[in-house]
C-alpha cells in the first residue's frame, strides 16, 4: 500500500473480504475498500457473487445515492419491485430510499459500488428476496 496525503494505492484482494467474516464466503466475497483508501467523502466496494448466488438481504440508505458498474460476469439486481438484467460493464444509479440486492448470472458477477459517503447510513433488509 502507498500513502502520502494526496493519493492512496490499494489492491482490493488486499482488503478484508466482510461476507466472509459474517458467514457469508457461499454467497462471494464483499470488500468495503473506503477506510483502506482513507476516503473521506466517497464510499467505496468491490463485491463478487458466486454463480446462481443472491445476496443473503437487501439494504438501503435514507440518504446515499449509489452507482454500481458490473466489471465481470452476469446476473440481476432487485430494486424496489423491480430486477434488472446485468452484464459486463452495466452501470446502474439507485437513489436513497430503493431496497436493492443483487443475484450473480450462472458465470457470477462482480461488481463496483460507489457514492457520495453518509456515515452510518443504511438499512439491511433481512429475507427481502425470496422467490
Amino acid at each position: 500500500m502507498s500513502d502520502s496525503s494526496e493519493y492512496t494505492h490499494k489492491n482490493l484482494d488486499a482488503v478484508d473480504d466482510i461476507a466472509a467474516k459474517h458467514g457469508f464466503s457461499e454467497i462471494g466475497e464483499v470488500r468495503f475498500a473506503t477506510g483502506d483508501l482513507d476516503a473521506e467523502q466517497t464510499g467505496f466496494s468491490h463485491h463478487r457473487l458466486k454463480p446462481n448466488a443472491r445476496q443473503g438481504f437487501g439494504h438501503k440508505h435514507d440518504d446515499a445515492e449509489e452507482i454500481y458498474v458490473v466489471i465481470a460476469g452476469s446476473g440481476r439486481v432487485k430494486l424496489d419491485d423491480d430486477v434488472v438484467e446485468l452484464t459486463n460493464l452495466d452501470a446502474i444509479r439507485v437513489s436513497p430510499g430503493v431496497t436493492r440486492a443483487f443475484e450473480g448470472g450462472d458465470d457470477g458477477m462482480e461488481f463496483l459500488a460507489f457514492g457520495e459517503r453518509h456515515e452510518g447510513d443504511g438499512e439491511i433488509v433481512p429475507n427481502w428476496w425470496t422467490d
